[in-house]
């Protein structure tokens, strides 16, 4: 028994003191990190304003490290956007009036897809004698969204946002196409096939918010639209994330197609992601359409690999 009153009262001290610390850690546990696929998706390291005529960017590309290409959907117009001058550095009509939704690079050549599957390519845009050729792809889906550059393989990948309609390829499925920039060609068998239904497990089993449907018998089920709006190829892990604006959703695939990794973006950042792109160091730079009187933004996040 402690007798000395001031010796007691320091026990009971250290005691509290230590049972406090002890449920403290029971309470917190494992610190979850704020990087989703080596990103702060919450909080962006650079967001612009961009000019008004982009109130409808649909599309955009890194040409160089402070210059994107950029497109909006309804005309046939190419945009040279300055990343460090925040402004557009030139402009020039490409194309007729249409439907444009995915842009990328490739060397001294840009191309531009339209909904439709139509590909517009831009030899030498930089000079004066510009060279513009349109490639009728005969893709199977009739509203396509998504463009990027396949470097390993020499080909342009195209991401249909809706099924195709045809044969097997089935309404439960996304697909995407590949462009031979070599023989300038469809290839006829999709690159990468994704099941809407398995995605919608792997959104449930890892707790990414989807909104639930009513049924007239049994539970709710879960909304997946997965209609993809911007496509792009990480410069230094070769995986493939694709945007689905519907949904808010990034979706990041392994090069075989399997789904690594889902981020439920905030709408308040990401009113209508529709532009996806990076830079050389991994570096991820959205863009978002304005809607109404809302100014279309860019959005820069820093690569954080874990």
């Amino acid at each position: 028994m402690i007798k000395d009153k001031n010796l007691m009262k320091n026990y009971l001290s250290l005691s509290s003191a230590l049972i406090i610390l002890f449920l403290s850690g029971c309470k917190t546990g494992p610190v979850k990190s704020v990087f989703d696929a080596g990103y702060n998706f919450k909080s962006p390291d650079a967001s612009v304003i961009l000019p008004a005529v982009l109130q409808e960017v649909s599309g955009i590309t890194l040409i160089d490290s402070n210059m994107l290409a950029c497109i909006q959907d309804e005309n046939g117009i190419l945009f040279l956007y300055d990343l460090a001058k925040k402004k557009i550095s030139s402009q020039f009509k490409f194309f007729s009036n249409g439907d444009y939704e995915g842009i990328a690079g490739v060397m001294d050549t840009i191309y531009v897809l339209r909904s439709d599957g139509m590909l517009i390519e831009i030899s030498d845009y930089r000079s004066n004698n510009v060279i513009v050729t349109p490639f009728p792809t005969e893709i199977p889906s009739k509203d396509n969204e998504g463009l990027c550059y396949d470097s390993q393989n020499s080909r342009l990948l195209i991401a249909c946002k809706e099924s195709t309609g045809k044969g097997d390829l089935s309404k439960d499925k996304r697909y995407v196409f590949g462009f031979d920039l070599i023989s300038k060609n469809l290839i006829e068998e999709p690159v990468y096939s994704f099941d809407i239904q398995l995605l919608k497990e792997f959104a449930v089993k890892n707790s990414i918010y989807l909104p639930l449907k009513g049924k007239k018998k049994g539970p709710p089920e879960p909304v997946l639209r997965f209609q993809t709006s911007g496509i792009a190829i990480h410069p230094l892990t070769n995986k493939l994330y694709l945007l689905s604006s519907e949904d808010y959703l990034l979706s990041v695939f392994d090069i075989n197609g399997n789904i690594d990794h889902m981020v439920r973006l905030n709408m308040g950042l990401f009113n209508q992601p529709e532009g996806i792109t990076f830079l050389e160091n991994g570096d991820l730079l959205i863009s978002n359409e304005g809607q109404g009187k809302g100014p279309a933004t860019l959005r820069k996040f820093r690569y954080n690999p874990e």
